[in-house]
């Protein structure tokens, strides 16, 4: 048992398998918060809200500085292991009332909507490849 979860992690951690699953997670929290914000459109003071992971992940990606945390207090330092990114749900702080009675852009949501299920899809697709690749690998034959 224990060798092969090794060898799973192994496999699994030299694919961009790890980092695609993840990408599918974010895209189905923010395909909800998307489906929130569309439900409250015209529910009175309600706030818009969105999901931030990319732009946290790309800084984190974009880190040079290296460190070692020795206390449970330190900071940390360098580069974020993508696993360590964590999407965040934030609130739209602004008082623009675009659909008359709170901040939500029904036109908005519904292209981000859109967009989301495009990344979704295709997420789905290289996830596939990468398993299909890895099939092949494990079986010895590749696709010329």
């Amino acid at each position: 048992m224990v060798v092969a979860r090794m060898i799973k992690n192994f496999i699994f951690k030299q694919t961009k398998i790890p980092l695609l699953s993840k990408g599918l997670d974010v895209y189905a929290l923010r395909q909800k918060v998307i489906a929130g914000n569309i439900a409250n459109v015209s529910t009175p003071g309600y706030r818009g809200r969105k999901i931030v992971f990319e732009e946290k992940l790309q800084s984190a990606m974009r880190r040079t500085l290296s460190g070692r945390i020795t206390h449970e207090r330190h900071l940390a330092l360098g580069r974020l292991r993508f696993r360590e990114v964590e999407p965040q749900i934030q609130e739209d702080p602004s008082e623009e009332l675009r659909s008359g009675v709170n901040n939500v852009d029904i036109d908005r949501e519904i292209v981000e909507q859109v967009k989301n299920e495009i990344r979704f899809l295709y997420g789905v697709r290289l996830l596939q490849g990468n398993f299909r690749a890895l099939r092949a690998s494990i079986k010895g034959r590749f696709d010329q």
